[in-house]
């Protein structure tokens, strides 16, 4: 598609064109197009379903193994502890970095959520009845990586890292909570920092760590309200629709809504992948705490407890391709039994505003009226869109 461009958007490009990228995402490695239930031949502009993240490509993932204990990422400047470690409280990881001596460096640090996700690969599935059938959802060709261990009790899932990215708010029964990336599902969830209950105590929750350094900028966002229902963020060298679509959508309606939105005399609107909507989540605002959706004020929200949705099909147990990602810029609910077991089911927010979870791409929300998976994660199905396009 062409890009309609009047002057206004000439000279917002050029300006753009001077402000160097600390922040580029990285793209999700989906190159294959997939349709409510599998995979589809590439549709073309007009057909159902275009518009996808498998049809952009962006900064594709490019990494070296520098042969010492780390990993350099030659998009983001990142450099990483390749070693997947044993698990460890939260405090703990965070005391760790600071005796952290891989590769002789001593600048490590634990990463931040954005940091973090920008490693993920959304070409990974889980099939939790079959971890060997399973691909983890980072380059195993660079990062050691184990799902859990059955042999004594855990999932397959339970192979979460932690970040330094505290949850404003509290999840589950009020835990303190911080934010962390599964790279065996595939999803951003909030972890209690403690595990249990009241009547049967307390103990220390433990998660993988994976140590960074480099690129103090990365993950921070630097945006431009342009005046005209745009909002450039010139860390990611990415252009943002200001307002919402004002209603929810499933997901081929949405990826239609995207491809046919004409805005500021831009016509190459998209829906953005999975990491390019989470780099606009802005984790220090949450519902409760803010009485504000997670992300930036220059941006406006049509509900504060809302999910968006990504271009991004989540490939959580083929051949069941029926999912798409989205990120919660809500809090993101879910129906739980508080306390455990009690049959006491309350509606709850299982996981923290700034979550990446994914939903059925059609269907009935009603068929799920205590949502799906351990959790009880809210399925709502219909969710709303911000689009995006590039700056330059």
């Amino acid at each position: 598609m062409k890009v309609v461009c009047l002057l206004i958007g000439m000279l917002l490009a050029i300006a753009a064109c001077s402000v160097p990228i600390t922040y580029p995402i990285v793209d999700t490695g989906q190159q294959t197009c997939y349709g409510n239930l599998g995979p589809i031949t590439p549709p073309r502009p007009g057909d159902a379903f275009f518009g996808q993240d498998g049809q952009y490509q962006g900064n594709q993932p490019a990494y070296k193994d520098n042969r010492d204990g780390t990993v350099s990422d030659l998009v983001t400047g990142l450099t990483w502890v390749k070693a997947r470690g044993t698990k460890v409280a939260w405090k703990d990881a965070v005391a760790g970095a600071k005796a952290c001596r891989v590769g002789g460096y001593t600048d490590w640090r634990m990463p931040a959520i954005k940091e973090l996700y920008s490693l993920i690969n959304f070409n990974g599935h889980m099939d939790p009845r079959s971890p060997e059938n399973s691909r983890p959802y980072i380059d195993t060709r660079f990062f050691d990586f184990v799902y859990g261990n059955t042999a004594i009790g855990e999932r397959p899932i339970d192979s979460q890292d932690w970040t330094a990215t505290d949850y404003i708010g509290t999840t589950m029964n009020g835990n303190p909570t911080v934010f962390g990336v599964n790279f065996a599902d595939g999803r951003i969830k909030g972890y209690p920092k403690l595990k249990g209950d009241p009547q049967r105590g307390w103990t220390e929750h433990t998660l993988y760590v994976r140590y960074v350094r480099g690129n103090p900028q990365y993950g921070k966002n630097d945006f431009t309200d342009n005046g005209d229902g745009t909002v450039t963020d010139r860390a990611t060298g990415l252009m943002w629709q200001q307002v919402d679509s004002g209603k929810t959508l499933n997901w081929q309606q949405a990826l239609a809504y995207a491809e046919g939105l004409a805005l500021a005399g831009h016509d190459d609107w998209r829906l953005p992948n999975a990491k390019e909507l989470q780099s606009i989540v802005d984790y220090t605002r949450a519902p409760v705490q803010t009485h504000s959706a997670a992300i930036d004020p220059l941006f406006r929200v049509t509900a504060i407890e809302s999910y968006f949705w990504t271009g991004t099909t989540h490939l959580d147990s083929p051949p069941d391709m029926g999912a798409a990602i989205y990120i919660a810029f809500g809090r993101a609910m879910g129906y739980m039994q508080m306390p455990p077991n009690s049959g006491n089911v309350r509606f709850i927010d299982v996981h923290g505003a700034g979550a990446q979870r994914s939903d059925p791409k059609a269907g009935d929300p009603a068929r799920f009226p205590q949502g799906r998976g351990p959790q009880g994660d809210d399925v709502r199905i219909y969710n709303y869109v911000r689009c995006v396009r590039e700056a330059k």
